[in-house]
């Protein structure tokens, strides 16, 4: 099963680089899919120009079934927050880091524009290829008591190495701009972590729909959704984890140079492969909770 979905990566990477060299003769100018490189938690294909340094604060409040008490999550123990950095050196080549307050998380993520929508309909939509790493910076004793070599197989006695806390996650998006006012997008993403629990799998296939809805100049409303697939091939368990979806609907107001979202998700995390592997809330009371994006862009 692995290797039919690096087969079909591949494949549909081999398609987008030959899609882009017969198209070279006639490129068009490229569209503007979508305003940020960021909808909530996701990364669209967008990718700034060359020497543009951007800057994002996510924040993730706690869920809002507390009500007023907390008013809705806002002073809730639950709270998360992710200060990141993404730059592009090279022409549709983004590179980035971030640290989020969530299992002390380190990330490292780069994406690379392969395909740009452009006016003329040459090229019909945009492809990027995203991938991030991501290192847990938690203590030793903050993991279970020993490593799973086997499911359900023989504990080992516990020895957490840096190699043990680090995750994965790739992913092949799709866009396109069909009007001044709707753009959307898809993708397929694989996630692996190098130690899974004893109820967890190390693998994960998910689908991937997000897009904004224009309804002035600078201000979308927005949805994301990610599901995580349940493939019975690639699971470890005999009984398949409670993976759920997670969904994110919100509000944008965007500039040049800024960009500006609030929403209300059941996603805890700010990273792919931890919103794919371990949100186990549904879209409901007990499970959203308000977030926002801020990100801010400089050419240099």
């Amino acid at each position: 099963m692995k290797k039919s979905i690096l087969f079909i990566l591949l494949t549909g990477f081999v398609f987008s680089l030959s899609f882009a060299q017969e198209t070279e003769e006639t490129p068009g100018i490229p569209v503007t899919v979508f305003e940020s490189n960021f909808l909530v938690d996701d990364q669209t294909t967008q990718v700034g120009d060359k020497k543009t340094l951007g800057f994002a604060i996510q924040h993730k409040f706690a869920t809002v079934n507390n009500g007023v008490s907390d008013l809705w999550g806002l002073y809730g123990p639950g709270t998360n927050i992710r200060l990141a950095l993404d730059y592009v050196p090279v022409k549709n080549l983004q590179i980035g880091a971030g640290i989020s307050k969530g299992k002390m998380m380190t990330d490292l993520n780069a994406k690379w524009a392969i395909l740009k929508q452009t006016d003329n309909n040459k090229v019909p939509v945009s492809v990027a290829l995203y991938g991030v790493i991501g290192i847990d910076g938690r203590e030793a004793d903050a993991f279970e008591t020993g490593k799973v070599v086997d499911t359900k197989g023989e504990t080992m006695p516990q020895s957490i190495e840096l190699m043990d806390k680090v995750s994965y996650f790739s992913q092949l998006i799709v866009s396109r701009k069909f009007t001044e006012w709707l753009s959307v997008q898809a993708g397929a993403s694989f996630t692996h972590y190098n130690m899974a629990a004893w109820n967890q799998n190390h693998d994960l296939v998910g689908l991937h729909a997000l897009g904004r809805v224009k309804i002035s100049p600078q201000s979308s409303l927005t949805f994301n959704y990610n599901a995580p697939l349940k493939i019975e091939a690639i699971s470890e368990q005999t009984e398949m984890p409670s993976y759920k979806p997670n969904l994110a609907i919100g509000w944008q107001i965007s500039t040049f140079t800024h960009a500006f979202q609030i929403y209300v998700s059941n996603a805890a995390s700010m990273i792919p492969q931890e919103n794919m592997m371990f949100t186990s809330s549904g879209f409901d009371k007990d499970g959203i909770a308000i977030g926002f994006t801020i990100t801010r862009l400089w050419a240099f």
